[in-house]
């Protein structure tokens, strides 16, 4: 027993119990929110690479008069000007972007962009399951594997 006047230091078991089922429960609340906070800007980020990838490819075929294809596994010198990651280093990318000739026309008529989520080349564990792979082609359409009017602005 402590004696009378003394106060005791401290917190108690069930008051440290009391703030850390306090902390978990905003945490339980928070979280969801923010991974999907995560997920929409990483997005953006892949739409904003997709248009600054589409404006070199337009300033390359009215040099060239043609498109150029890429992918991470290019090995033409003119292709390997096209960046198939986002940031600064492919591991920490949460897309890989690549380009084609569109569906049934030639590469020098029209380009497909296309922004894949989680790739073995990039940070695999980043996925996008709302959106899926993001398309951008030369003809200025835009799409998604997903529900593709909310993926895009």
């Amino acid at each position: 027993m402590l004696p009378r006047g003394t106060r005791r230091r401290g917190f108690t078991l069930v008051e440290l119990m009391v703030v850390l089922a306090i902390v978990a429960i905003l945490g339980a609340i928070g979280y969801p929110g923010y991974a999907a906070h995560v997920v929409k800007a990483r997005r953006v980020e892949a739409q904003l690479a997709l248009v600054d990838a589409m404006q070199r490819q337009e300033q390359y075929r009215a040099q060239h008069h043609t498109y150029v294809a890429f992918s991470s596994g290019s090995e033409d010198p003119d292709s390997q000007q096209f960046r198939w990651w986002l940031g600064s280093q492919p591991e920490t990318s949460a897309y890989e972007v690549d380009g084609y000739a569109c569906e049934g026309q030639d590469i020098g008529q029209c380009i497909e962009l296309r922004a894949q989520p989680g790739t073995a080349n990039v940070d695999a564990g980043f996925d996008d399951p709302d959106c899926g792979v993001l398309t951008f082609d030369s003809t200025g359409a835009q799409g998604a594997s997903g529900n593709a009017p909310r993926c895009w602005p």
